[in-house]
């Protein structure tokens, strides 16, 4: 049958499906039986010049007729499409490059050429989640080779748009993360470019963890920002704390992440793919790398740590990136607040030199804004520290914050949830240890960071001594439902604060 025939006239239901594309047929439709489509069918709908992929969910009741066909949001968002126009319907042709990946998952090397048309149909629309989780499944567990790694990179930087800048030093800064709280981005980019350097901040949501930089900044800013709108902003005040996502700077890693977050999976290789290929795509070529280690960490060891700064290395000097590593204590959470607004609330305090600032955000940003600013050149080596605390504590870092929000389109006070419950101590002593993973996962069960005022207020940072029935921490939810729901949680696990 000709593309010309498989033609159906579009209606909305409003179905949402998160980032995954969906159309919908009825069971008794012409095209549906005519072409042999199934239940979860890979099909393209293409609407004047647009063309999407999309899994088919076949409908056995009257919600469409025969000659109807229907899409998810997201779906109906990349095509463009409004109600009652047409569409027409084809077969997917074969996805070659998923042969690649299966090669892959039985233990075989991929070539640059392989692995840029994995990424190049990855960012087309044509791996359904199941494809998706294959790949990062098969390149999990350090399967990737230093080469592998290279190659994933320098495709997932060509796979978008990539950012230049006037000014030929650009500055970047990333965690590895594993930590709760460690909010020091914001804290930095005021730093250094009220300093004078450029810094072209675009950051990720929330993968594994209660709040992601861009989640944080939300509270605060507007973070959804063009590639114009960056550009726009950077040029009058150095910098931007913006997310990544919507400049469209190497789009195939947010939607790897998006399915690693459901996988609970950092692939190593994948790790180090998504953080470079976003700095080189920003148009950064000087970057600092904070590599925490502990025990529930996402880096539980030095040996762990020194192998992926080894492998970081070799990939940032073959697409041109000076890097620096600075490895930290990843032993327990970061400031006082675990979740957007918590921690918002954390770098505002900070960047205000507030009296009760939390001590430990402050001295790790003031570390790692001082090594950016010797790794640039412009800063004698063991001068950066001092300087950056200067620019800090004069003020002029706060008025920088300020000044990048409002070019960013506005600045907000955060707010707390209205529900909580503090969590006290059942015995006299000394903290001794942090569970990072199980803390983090009350904050995500109170509704972290997707509401944003949710999370934890920690005040039992490790070697504080504590008297029974001292509040430890704070929950904080935006319902009652789910408070209740981070507090089964709670009340089924031991040992998350270990007190002797």
């Amino acid at each position: 049958m000709e593309d010309s025939v498989n033609r159906l006239r579009f209606k909305r239901l409003g179905i949402h499906t998160q980032h995954e594309h969906f159309a919908y047929m009825r069971e008794d439709c012409e095209v549906c039986i005519s072409e042999g489509f199934e239940a979860l069918t890979r099909i393209r709908i293409t609407s004047g010049r647009k063309s999407i992929v999309a899994s088919l969910n076949v409908i056995r009741t009257d919600i469409l007729t025969p000659e109807e066909i229907s899409l998810s949001e997201s779906a109906i968002l990349a095509l463009g499409i409004k109600e009652g126009k047409y569409v027409t319907i084809s077969h997917l042709n074969p996805i070659n490059s998923l042969s690649y990946v299966r090669s892959k998952i039985y233990g075989n090397n991929l070539s640059a050429i392989k692995l840029k048309e994995i990424i190049e149909d990855i960012v087309s629309g044509n791996y359904s989640n199941v494809h998706l989780s294959a790949f990062i499944t098969a390149c999990a567990g350090n399967r990737m080779t230093s080469d592998e790694i290279t190659f994933l990179t320098q495709a997932m930087i060509s796979s978008g748009q990539r950012l230049s800048w006037k000014n030929k030093l650009v500055v970047d800064k990333h965690c590895i993360g594993g930590l709760p709280g460690n909010r020091t981005t914001p804290i930095i980019v005021s730093i250094v470019t009220a300093f004078g350097l450029t810094m072209p901040k675009t950051s990720s949501r929330a993968i594994t963890s209660p709040a992601g930089t861009a989640d944080t900044m939300e509270v605060m800013t507007i973070v959804n920002l063009t590639m114009a709108q960056i550009i726009k902003v950077v040029e009058k005040e150095g910098g931007c704390i913006a997310w990544g996502s919507t400049a469209k700077l190497s789009p195939a890693d947010d939607i790897l992440i998006r399915v690693e977050k459901s996988l609970d999976l950092d692939s190593e290789g994948q790790l180090i793919a998504s953080v470079l290929s976003k700095k080189a795509a920003a148009g950064s070529n000087h970057v600092v790398i904070d590599m925490p280690i502990g025990d529930t960490a996402k880096i539980r060891s030095i040996e762990a740590a020194n192998k992926l700064k080894v492998e970081m290395e070799k990939v940032a000097h073959a697409i041109g990136i000076k890097l620096k590593i600075v490895i930290t204590d990843g032993t327990q959470p970061v400031g006082r607040g675990i979740g957007p607004a918590l921690e918002a609330r954390d770098i505002l305090s900070v960047l205000r030199n507030e009296e009760n600032a939390p001590t430990d955000l402050k001295e790790r940003a003031i570390l790692l804004a001082g090594e950016l600013l010797e790794l640039s050149g412009k800063v004698e080596l063991g001068d950066g520290n001092e300087k950056a605390r200067k620019i800090l504590e004069s003020g002029e870092a706060y008025k920088k914050f300020k000044a990048i929000c409002n070019a960013q389109g506005r600045f907000t006070e955060p707010k707390l949830a209205l529900y909580k419950h503090e969590i006290k101590a059942d015995l006299a002593g000394t903290v001794i240890k942090v569970d990072n993973r199980r803390l983090a996962k009350i904050a995500k069960l109170a509704g972290a960071p997707s509401d944003k005022e949710a999370g934890i207020d920690f005040m039992a940072p490790i070697g504080i001594e504590v008297e029974k029935g001292q509040t430890l921490y704070i929950i904080y939810a935006e319902s009652r439902g789910e408070l209740e729901y981070a507090m089964e949680y709670y009340n089924s696990q031991t040992d998350i604060l270990t007190i002797e």
